[in-house]
């Protein structure tokens, strides 16, 4: 009996050395495991982008600034159409884009029935995906925090500096006043843009007014937003937004033939008082408002992101600062999308 007790002993004695010896590599292991992979630990980005139809070298020339200007774990959603989605997921992944993290989404753009007042003086407006950024929270649903930009835009910071821009409590959102740049101040009268609500909202209609927002107060534009996703869809942000959507289909309360914008009146509306601010530097903005208007190249080589706004796109022609956004552009692999050039 002693020797059977003095056995189970020293197996005991054993298992509990061989446990504790074997517990110290496996922990090392775990730690060099995270120092190889140090980009497992860093926070995700998310950036929200549409691809529409006719407009996917703007989308492809964005991502490729935001990659190319940064060393963040970025991951790019990118919103289509059923259409649409094949193409650009086609164009990513035969280009060098192909390194990029990114998830294609599609917008069904059957949420938006019976929602959009058909506007015959800007119907580009009017297309589904300008009205993705209402619907952020539905579309993305593992992130607190997103960046949406639209797709005309060029990216020459390091996007990290953006993610980080601080939300006030309770604020859903970030976007950029439009009067909150002088530099920019004798661009806006010089193509005659507004940057107050008088220029997004019919201070003729009784619903307006009612509002009890002064007509002189500075609009914010939503082409680049930083949002707070738990705020937004406390606030029931994307039903407010839709409520606005609907009246303005019973009451005519807006037009793209004021601020230029179907999709900027809604939020100019819901977000009222309630935004944060975004570096003015973060969005350099007007770009597309007219063929001839320019801005100093120090000024724009100073921008961390540039916003070609308006009708004329670096794409097309005319335009302006067209060299900035072809640095970052990449042609179309099956030869669809082409720009358009004098020479063209």
């Amino acid at each position: 009996v002693n020797q059977i007790l003095l056995l189970l002993l020293v197996l005991t004695v054993c298992a509990i050395l061989y446990s504790k010896i074997h517990q110290v590599p496996l922990a090392l292991r775990n730690e060099t495991a995270d120092l190889e992979n140090p980009e497992e630990m860093e926070e995700e980005i998310p950036v929200v982008i549409c691809a529409a139809a006719g407009r996917m070298g703007a989308t492809v020339a964005a991502i490729s600034s935001i990659y190319s200007n940064t060393e963040a774990n970025v991951l790019f959603y990118i919103i289509g159409l059923k259409t649409t989605i094949p193409h650009i997921r086609k164009w990513i992944e035969n280009s060098k884009l192909k390194e990029i993290k990114f998830k294609v989404v599609e917008f069904n753009p059957m949420v938006l029935k019976g929602k959009i007042r058909q506007d015959a003086s800007r119907p580009e407006l009017l297309q589904p995906l300008n009205f993705v950024r209402f619907y952020l929270p539905l579309l993305i649903q593992k992130h607190e925090k997103v960046i949406y930009l639209d797709d005309d835009v060029i990216v020459q910071g390091d996007i990290q500096e953006l993610y980080n821009t601080k939300l006030a409590p309770g604020h859903a959102a970030a976007f950029s006043d439009d009067c909150d740049l002088p530099s920019t101040h004798e661009m806006v009268r010089s193509v005659g843009m507004q940057n107050t609500y008088m220029g997004f909202l019919d201070y003729r209609k009784q619903a307006i007014r009612d509002l009890g927002i002064s007509p002189s107060t500075c609009s914010f534009n939503p082409g680049v937003i930083v949002g707070n996703m738990t705020e937004w869809k406390h606030q029931r942000i994307t039903q407010q937004l839709e409520k606005w959507m609907q009246r303005n289909v019973e009451e005519n309360l807006y037009s793209s033939t004021l601020g230029g914008g179907m999709a900027t009146s809604p939020m100019l509306i819901v977000f009222h008082g309630k935004y944060s601010s975004i570096n003015p530097m973060w969005h350099i903005r007007h770009l597309g408002w007219s063929p001839d208007a320019r801005y100093s190249q120090q000024f724009l080589q100073e921008a961390k992101l540039l916003h070609w706004n308006g009708r004329y796109k670096p794409w097309d022609y005319p335009s302006v600062h067209t060299d900035l956004w072809e640095n970052w552009f990449i042609p179309d692999p099956s030869g669809k999308f082409k720009l358009t050039r004098p020479d063209s």
